[in-house]
């Protein structure tokens, strides 16, 4: 009887304890990424390249020197299909900011490009006749711990 007792117990404890060792997992939350797709009219790739190298590259290597994102990629899609998009912009952070941080980020972004929110706005309007912004994904990394 003895032994049927310790035998139930341990049993128990085996069930009991098999839920917990399932809730850890082997991989832990990292980074943020954000990824834009882009698409440019036939012909104005030159034009975007320009920009992207030019206004687009001070805006992303202001953001990395302040900590605000911790790297920036643009990846062609060399084998695009119908209804993708020619280029993937890629920003990776650490968290997603609250609104104060919003607008902080803003007024030091705004002071550093001597531009305001709406004059930014109009040079988005004026690259939107030859590029078009498609779908946008918030994706967060996962890394092995």
């Amino acid at each position: 009887m003895r032994k049927m007792i310790i035998a139930a117990l341990g049993a128990g404890m085996m069930i009991v304890s098999a839920p917990v060792l399932a809730q850890e997992l082997p991989v832990v939350s990292g980074p943020f990424w954000n990824v834009s797709e882009v698409t440019i009219d036939d012909g104005q790739f030159a034009t975007y390249a320009d920009y992207l190298a030019g206004q687009y590259r001070k805006n992303m290597e202001f953001q990395k020197s302040k900590g605000w994102i911790k790297d920036y990629y643009i990846l062609s899609n060399n084998n695009k299909r119908a209804g993708e998009p020619d280029l993937y912009l890629i920003t990776v952070f650490d968290h997603v900011t609250t609104p104060a941080e919003d607008i902080a980020r803003e007024k030091e972004f705004n002071a550093f490009m001597t531009q305001n929110t709406r004059q930014q706005d109009a040079g988005s309007g004026q690259r939107a006749k030859y590029r078009h912004l498609g779908g946008n994904y918030l994706l967060q990394e996962l890394r092995w711990k």
